[in-house]
């Protein structure tokens, strides 16, 4: 997974930096992997399945980049293959600026957080939007069954490459839910 990696974010720009700055010799370890190919390993699934929000990059025709928040209860984030990923996206405040994004350039980069555990993983991927009318059985499975927010679609991540991140400079940061539970355990 490592070598897919290395190939969308090490660009000639990011290598020539790299050696100037004395760490391509640590960083060309990332190109030498023995595989293209990326799985969701277990490890990484659940995580996936235990986050609450996600950031997700994009970028418009002009080459600008976008970031968007998206968020839900846990486990609206939905595996739904090894390769892919994808959630139901809930009416917002209409701007509609990651979805058109996505048709003009569907390249998309998310980054999940755990700041309680000072964990981020980040994907790169190929995303496409899909409406309820053409793809009614995978917008049943990206759906929510308690959460009554309005689904205006659906979008579906196709994994290109993961990186587990370095937790330095992380700050450690609480749900509700994960404060209650240093409450409990008290």
């Amino acid at each position: 997974m490592a070598r897919a990696f290395a190939k969308i974010a090490f660009t000639d720009n990011v290598k020539q930096l790299q050696s100037e700055m004395g760490s391509r010799q640590t960083y060309q370890v990332f190109e030498q992997g023995d595989t293209d190919d990326v799985c969701i390993d277990k490890r990484t699934e659940q995580f996936i399945k235990q986050r609450d929000s996600v950031y997700i990059a994009t970028s418009n025709d002009d080459g600008w980049p976008y970031i968007q928040h998206r968020g839900g209860p846990k486990g609206f984030l939905k595996v739904l293959s090894d390769k892919q990923i994808g959630f139901a996206d809930f009416r917002g405040n209409r701007q509609y600026l990651t979805v058109g994004n996505i048709q003009g350039n569907n390249k998309v980069c998310l980054f999940l957080m755990d700041y309680a555990q000072t964990r981020r993983l980040k994907i790169w991927g190929h995303a496409e939007v899909i409406q309820k009318a053409e793809y009614a059985g995978l917008m049943a499975q990206l759906e929510l069954a308690d959460f009554r927010a309005p689904v205006e679609r659906g979008v579906v991540i196709t994994i290109d490459a993961v990186d587990w991140n370095c937790p330095k400079y992380i700050t450690p940061r609480y749900t509700q839910d994960e404060f209650a539970q240093f409450l409990v355990d008290d």
